[in-house]
């Protein structure tokens, strides 16, 4: 799933992002009146306003101009809005495919396929073959993913697509077992990429990343993660992080380390609830039930599992197959179609078998563990609910007494002084340069008011600009910059020379324990462990 996941949120970006000047940001309308308001639109603000929502996750709001302009009644041969209605088809197909309607996204995409052939609009295929690849390659089917894929690259002329459609080549033989085919097409993915100031670099980073898992290199994986997570969170690509942070669980899953795995797993799986990343969902939610199988947490394994199952359905709903004759009738595509019908009967057959495979496994082990429990359940359950209770009891008073000392200790609360956008963001650029300066935040003694001074402001000012711009407060920017230069000095080829203490007291830190544990909430793993795997790295290089 990690590396499907990957190759999805990579290719989506096929389509190619949409200008739009100063003054044609959309304005939101109310859904009376937004068939009326769109509809005076040209057929390029409608693409142009399409792409914006697209952006924002507003994914309704979106598919209704793409619509319009697919819709739209062309008079006589106007090349130009014939090839915008492509585009439109083409970005509806990708949105659906979000939405796990693979059945129309197909439909789309073979749609706008028939009018390339019919306009001659050859500069274009690459791109929806490349989009009927990923559905080949969300059903496993990675040969005719791959054949699909080395059609894109062979219409493509556009670096871009060709980094993202090598990475996909990539990706289908490293699923195919094809592992020096893969890291053919990754190195030139890799070099096109470093061409053009490192376009789409995490996304290559995280198939490599997967490659060397897939090849048992855990210290090579864990590298390659860790580097296109950083990649991913410099270029503000939050599906990039999910999945990046996924890979991450599995690894270290993978090689035993459960704790970490679960520290990455909910992470990750915090950003895809926040951003309704389904298929990142899915899979994370398999991986916990396997993780707190593991640990022995069969109820909260059972409990993961059956979210992994409802999404799982939802995701895969063969019915989006079920109108297979239509397509045949509407297209006169027959193979294609036989082809996605058979990979759909399946799809459905190997889902169901692994879900009720699932079921009754642990429906077996809830048993069996009922019957060696229930004993000893009614005495540890007594016992500790009065635990509960009490502690309940005294938490409540200790918050009732906080709260009566606060509101008597606080003045009352001043009007809250609030800054103007451009002054927000030349605080926060000044604010960002000396937090980038290594010799100042090392500094065991640097302080919130020492950057006060620095950047000439006050300390309420300071507080407000950090937590509004950068959802953390002092202390936590400051550490993850702290423990950025940790990781560096950790990475260098003479680091052998370094002691935990050492590192901690050049990055700021007074004790190796406050070292550790910011180390640890910044990365998920120790200080040592990631000394180790650098260590190991540098001697098997």
């Amino acid at each position: 799933m990690l590396k499907k996941n990957s190759l999805v949120l990579a290719f989506l970006l096929v389509i190619g992002a949409v200008g739009y000047g100063e003054h044609s940001v959309p304005v939101l309308f109310s859904n009376n009146d937004i068939l009326l308001k769109y509809s005076r639109l040209s057929l390029q603000q409608l693409l142009d306003t399409a792409e914006y929502y697209y952006q924002k996750n507003a994914n309704d709001t979106a598919l209704i101009c793409l619509n319009l302009v697919m819709t739209a009644s062309i008079k006589g041969k106007n090349t130009e809005q014939q090839k915008l209605i492509i585009e439109a088809h083409n970005k509806s197909a990708v949105i659906y495919y979000w939405m796990c309607d693979y059945r129309k996204s197909y439909e789309l995409l073979i749609r706008a396929l028939d009018l390339c052939e019919k306009l001659r609009y050859d500069s274009y295929k690459f791109k929806i073959h490349a989009n009927i690849g990923n559905i080949y390659y969300r059903f496993n089917k990675y040969d005719m993913a791959k054949q699909y894929y080395s059609n894109a690259l062979k219409l493509c002329n556009d670096s871009t697509g060709a980094v993202l459609i090598l990475n996909n080549l990539g990706a289908s033989e490293l699923e195919s077992g094809n592992m020096n085919s893969a890291r053919y097409y990754l190195d030139q993915s890799m070099q096109i990429s470093k061409r053009y100031h490192n376009i789409h670099l995490h996304t290559i980073l995280n198939t490599t990343a997967s490659m060397f898992q897939n090849g048992k290199l855990y210290d090579s994986a864990f590298h390659y993660f860790r580097l296109a997570l950083n990649e991913a969170g410099k270029n503000r690509k939050i599906e990039f992080e999910a999945e990046n942070l996924s890979g991450l669980g599995k690894l270290f899953f993978e090689i035993n380390q459960t704790d970490s795995a679960l520290h990455y797993t909910h992470a990750s799986n915090t950003i895809a609830k926040a951003n309704d990343f389904i298929d990142i969902m899915t899979g994370n939610y398999l991986l916990l039930s396997k993780i707190e199988e593991s640990r022995g947490d069969y109820k909260n394994a059972l409990e993961h599992f059956k979210m992994y199952a409802g999404l799982q359905d939802s995701v895969l709903d063969v019915k989006v197959f079920s109108d297979i004759n239509q397509l045949q009738r509407l297209y006169e595509v027959s193979k294609t179609n036989e082809e996605i019908e058979k990979l759909t009967i399946e799809q459905q057959i190997k889902e169901q078998t692994i879900h009720y495979q699932k079921i009754i496994q642990h429906i077996t082990w809830g048993v069996l563990l009922l019957v060696s429990a229930v004993l000893l359940f009614v005495f540890f359950q007594k016992r500790k609910l009065n635990k509960a209770y009490k502690v309940l009891f005294e938490k409540n008073m200790m918050i009732i007494d906080f709260q009566k000392n606060s509101s008597e200790a606080l003045p009352e609360k001043q009007n809250k002084i609030t800054l103007t956008d451009q002054k927000q963001n030349e605080l926060l650029n000044k604010i960002v340069a000396v937090m980038e300066e290594v010799t100042i935040i090392c500094d065991p003694e640097f302080s919130i008011n020492k950057l006060v001074v620095l950047v000439n402001s006050n300390y309420k000012y300071v507080s407000q600009v950090i937590n509004a711009a950068l959802n953390k407060n002092f202390r936590s920017i400051l550490n993850s910059y702290r423990i950025e230069e940790a990781q560096r000095l950790l990475s260098v080829p003479d680091s052998a020379k370094y002691t935990i203490e050492t590192i901690a007291h050049q990055v700021g830190f007074k004790s190796r324990s406050a070292f550790s544990d910011a180390f640890k909430e910044v990365t998920g793993v120790s200080p040592a462990f990631y000394l180790k795997s650098m260590r190991e790295q540098q001697h098997s290089a």
